[in-house]
């Protein structure tokens, strides 16, 4: 699942609604379509949003009317758009990650295109800058969440590491989601790849296996069913202090109460963070070129970025974009994240993935 994935289930899991489930300001059924001078279309996993006035801004002042595709989870849509490339059902893709940049590239999912602005992008997402296939739009860090709650009842100091979690206080507390099938899952797995390097990770999760670790197919289940410390979890009984989310979700957690916490019930063990980047690109054979060159101009620019983090719950990447207050005071980036070269995940992936999956879930 996509980092902007739990945005729109967390708010729904509060039994909210508003600007957070706002995407573009048309659908399938415009009269003309992507390759048409006055339509062009964002293919997005399912969890694009974005504030309406802001796009209605980007429509009055480009003359393009944006259409967004949804199109699943991030590695569904990723596959889907890499299969379709020659005749793609859009213009720009938005929402691939570093954990499965290198299969789009590789596949030849985007042409090249320097959107105006990108200078502005801070200097260490940048990627692909000799032929600038892919623009970095936002990033946020996976990381252990912890319930407050259950931890000062047991009298419990929270884990703050990746060390931490297999040491026997912590048995059968951590839930986290099918690297296979979870983009949180798979980032958590690349973390401990990142930690102890290709001859210990495996020894890593077979010692989580030990400690009971609960593995679940989908972010949703973990954090909205299985999480002891999420409103979505209280309800449903949830006995698991401990999962696999992101750094974002405990401000998500007071951002959207009613009433309002004067602090957030959730924490973040900040040594188990390994940073997730998104990228956006213009798709090879891209029937409207020029007005995909519009949008993805506009998703680097100071406006969609500044409009970005309490619509998705992820972090601009442009320089001085703004950054919500409840997102510094409750869930700040990791200063010392975990991470792994993009070509380190693009040789492993597959086959870390598919050694998971014979320890974890055979």
């Amino acid at each position: 699942m996509s980092i902007t994935k739990k945005a729109g289930v967390l708010a729904v899991g509060l039994g909210l609604v508003g600007g957070l489930a706002a995407c573009g300001s048309s659908s399938g059924g415009d009269d003309q379509a992507s390759g048409g001078s006055k339509t062009v279309t964002l293919v997005s996993h399912d969890s694009w949003a974005a504030s309406k006035d802001v796009i209605a801004d980007f429509e009055k002042r480009s003359g393009y009317k944006v259409r967004v595709l949804e199109d699943g989870d991030a590695g569904q849509a990723v596959n889907k758009a890499i299969l379709t490339k020659d005749n793609p059902q859009g213009d720009v893709f938005f929402g691939v990650d570093n954990t499965l940049l290198s299969r789009a590239l590789d596949n030849g999912l985007f042409q090249s295109y320097e959107p105006k602005g990108s200078g502005m992008i801070l200097p260490e997402y940048r990627v692909d800058q000799d032929k600038h296939r892919v623009t970095p739009i936002d990033t946020g860090d996976i990381c252990v969440n912890y319930d407050k709650a259950y931890f000062g009842k047991h009298k419990l100091t929270p884990p703050d590491s990746l060390d931490d979690l297999v040491k026997p206080a912590y048995k059968n507390l951590l839930v986290t989601e099918d690297a296979g099938s979870s983009s949180p899952g798979l980032g958590f797995l690349l973390g401990t790849a990142a930690k102890y390097g290709d001859d210990g990770w495996q020894d890593y999760w077979k010692k989580l296996k030990s400690n009971g670790v609960k593995v679940v197919d989908s972010w949703e289940q973990a954090y909205n069913e299985e999480f002891s410390g999420s409103s979505g979890g209280r309800k449903a009984k949830g006995d698991r202090p401990l999962v696999v989310s992101y750094a974002s979700s405990p401000p998500a957690e007071v951002i959207y109460a009613d009433p309002k916490p004067d602090t957030a019930p959730t924490g973040v063990a900040t040594g188990t963070c390994f940073r997730q980047v998104e990228y956006a690109g213009l798709l090879s054979n891209a029937r409207n070129t020029e007005g995909g060159k519009a949008l993805l101009d506009f998703l680097v620019g100071k406006e969609f970025q500044d409009d970005m983090p309490l619509n998705m719950f992820v972090y601009p990447v442009r320089e001085a974009a703004q950054v919500p207050p409840e997102f510094v005071k409750y869930g700040p980036q990791a200063k010392n994240p975990l991470t792994l070269d993009p070509k380190k995940i693009a040789d492993n992936r597959d086959q870390w993935v598919k050694s998971w999956t014979s320890l974890l879930l055979k």
